[in-house]
């Protein structure tokens, strides 16, 4: 009995192989978002331009009811306003044939004003009118803004996300420097409290108000609020890589 041929001798070209086989795929260093060419999606593009219309207008009914130096400091605002500078950016590129923004981009942009939103609705929604946006009495553009700055434009955001995105574009090791942004703006509202003593608008968040609670209260309250923001930062990371892709249409 003799042994069986070996199918590779050094110096002569490999045998093929078998009828019926199936050849061995090749790994590739490059990313599928390399070889797979993007397609326009107008549809697409169509509701990020009106949500970046919806957010612009939003920021400048504020600005106007309440002035530019008040409302330009709030967080809710400057995070609306990164958030239609992305939304407009994606827009663009859903329009032509490009690929998407950074996952660490579009994720740090839903991931503010979603917080901002959450804020909003579970510790500001009893809070002195002096602590709104606007800084002044209830009247029906005031509440059309806040309500456009605090709910549909957050869960527009968030539906843009989820139905319009492609999914595992974020990383846990983002969730950190997502924080930085947060943690500066402390730092602003700190320093514009303290330049700004004896003013009304002080302090725009009663949970950051030095005057009333000391500073050893506001960094336990900015603590815990970091703790809460990182912890929905890793909850963001963690939907993006278990939601299913949606289907992305022409």
């Amino acid at each position: 009995m003799t042994a069986p041929i070996p199918r590779d001798i050094p110096g002569l070209p490999a045998l093929p192989d078998p009828p019926g086989t199936t050849p061995a795929l090749l790994s590739s260093p490059a990313p599928a978002r390399a070889v797979v060419p993007p397609v326009r999606r107008p549809l697409t593009a169509a509701y990020r331009l009106l949500l970046t219309l919806t957010a612009t207008a939003a920021v400048t009914a504020a600005v106007l009811l309440g002035g530019p130096a008040r409302v330009l400091s709030h967080f809710t605002v400057q995070s609306t306003i990164l958030l239609a500078l992305v939304t407009l950016a994606s827009a663009r590129r859903a329009r032509t044939p490009r690929h998407p923004l950074p996952g660490a981009l579009t994720g740090a942009a839903l991931l503010y004003v979603t917080t901002a939103s959450l804020v909003h609705h579970v510790l500001l929604s009893d809070a002195a009118p002096h602590f709104s946006v606007t800084g002044g009495a209830s009247s029906w553009p005031a509440t059309l803004t806040a309500h456009l700055l605090h709910t549909v434009i957050p869960v527009a955001a968030l539906l843009d996300w989820l139905l319009l995105s492609p999914p595992a574009r974020t990383h846990l090791r983002q969730a950190a420097p997502w924080l930085l942004y947060p943690l500066a703006y402390l730092l602003f509202s700190l320093v514009r409290g303290e330049l700004l003593a004896g003013s009304p608008d002080r302090y725009l968040y009663p949970f950051l108000d030095v005057a009333h609670h000391g500073y050893r209260s506001v960094l336990a309250n900015a603590l815990l609020l970091g703790l809460s923001l990182y912890a929905a930062a890793v909850l963001l990371v963690a939907l993006d890589h278990t939601r299913p892709k949606p289907v992305l249409r022409r």
